[in-house]
């Protein structure tokens, strides 16, 4: 084996969270157009009227729709300052920080594993973004009390944020592999 093809996790760390970060960036383009075009081609009428008749309510309520990387950069800083909470503006801030930093840890962590086994990266990233899908979004979020639970989801709605973390895994390992080959 080469020097310049060995093994070397602390590279495969650096290269996976510039990939990661880049491609939380490429995801949240894909669905914002192509995965909410999609995600509305699969939608029934009945879910489409529920949806309207939900951000209806919420507009109504006054309240703006907090996702969950605006509960979590909220709960960060409460957490650190002890019980101080972000403003609805600071949250708009926050959780998108929230999105790219975890994007790049976890892309690090996939980097890493990447280095010690070929097995990680099958399915060109694909397989580590339906993981992460699985354990973020179903699983961790829901757990956190950061949304509702999965059985409340229409099965339509999980169409989007799925294609989102396959472009995710997808565009990681790509740009892993490339950011690898020049460190």
């Amino acid at each position: 084996m080469s020097k310049r093809n060995q093994k070397h996790v602390l590279r495969g760390v650096l290269a996976g969270a510039v990939a990661g970060l880049a491609a939380s960036w490429v995801m949240d383009q894909f669905m914002a157009g192509p995965g909410r075009k999609l995600q509305e081609a699969v939608q029934s009428d009945d879910e489409k009227i529920a949806q309207r008749l939900q951000q209806t309510r919420q507009q109504e309520s006054g309240k703006p729709r907090e996702d969950a990387t605006m509960k979590t950069a909220d709960a960060i800083v409460a957490l650190v300052t002890g019980g101080v909470h972000l403003s609805t503006e600071a949250k708009q801030k926050g959780g998108p920080i929230v999105h790219y930093a975890f994007g790049a840890v976890m892309g690090g962590l996939y980097g890493g594993l990447a280095e010690c086994s070929e097995t990680v990266t099958s399915g060109m990233g694909t397989a580590f973004g339906t993981a992460l899908f699985a354990g973020a979004d179903m699983v961790a979020v829901p757990a956190f009390k950061l949304s509702s639970p999965p059985c409340e989801w229409a099965p339509s709605s999980l169409v989007n944020p799925l294609a989102g973390h396959l472009v995710y895994g997808a565009t990681t390992e790509l740009l892993r592999r490339l950011l690898r080959a020049v460190l």
